[in-house]
């Protein structure tokens, strides 16, 4: 009989007595922040890619200078394979293409995500440590967009 008191006592609890509500602080905060982490993780990726292209750039720059029947060395999966200029250069370009493109996508989706994100920011009004003094002091619109915006009420969460 205990158990099964304990367990009715925790429903009401998580429903807020009855009442249905939205998620918990606790549940907001962890998922904004996860939804923060996952767009520094594209930014991140984002960042990686465009020093591959540079790399990629550096090297077709180099070879074109270079003897087409000239023989030189490719890493192919942990392989170094040797292959002469004419047949790495045109790979090395293709690459580079799908490199950008795949960047391409990445920062769309970051994009994407950024606005949910200052959506969910503006429904929950979660503010980070320090917006607000800022806010009342009459910060742009531009940078307040820049930065995702906020709620200028009292309520809400506030993140570290």
């Amino acid at each position: 009989m205990a158990a099964n008191s304990s367990s009715t006592g925790s429903k009401l609890s998580n429903s807020a007595g009855g009442k249905p509500s939205g998620p918990s602080a606790e549940q907001v905060v962890a998922t904004f922040q996860r939804m923060r982490q996952e767009q520094r993780g594209m930014a991140s990726k984002s960042a990686e890619l465009e020093m591959e292209i540079n790399e990629h750039s550096l090297v077709i720059e180099t070879l074109r200078e270079v003897d087409p029947s000239r023989k030189c060395f490719r890493l192919v999966g942990g392989v170094l394979v040797e292959r002469t200029v004419k047949e790495v250069l045109p790979a090395l370009e293709t690459n580079k293409e799908q490199i950008t493109k795949i960047i391409e996508s990445i920062n769309t989706q970051m994009q994407t995500k950024g606005r949910e994100l200052t959506e969910y920011r503006e429904r929950y009004n979660i503010r980070l440590m320090g917006e607000g003094e800022g806010e009342a002091q009459g910060q742009s619109a531009a940078s307040r967009d820049s930065e995702g915006g906020g709620s200028k009420s009292g309520a809400g969460v506030l993140v570290s």
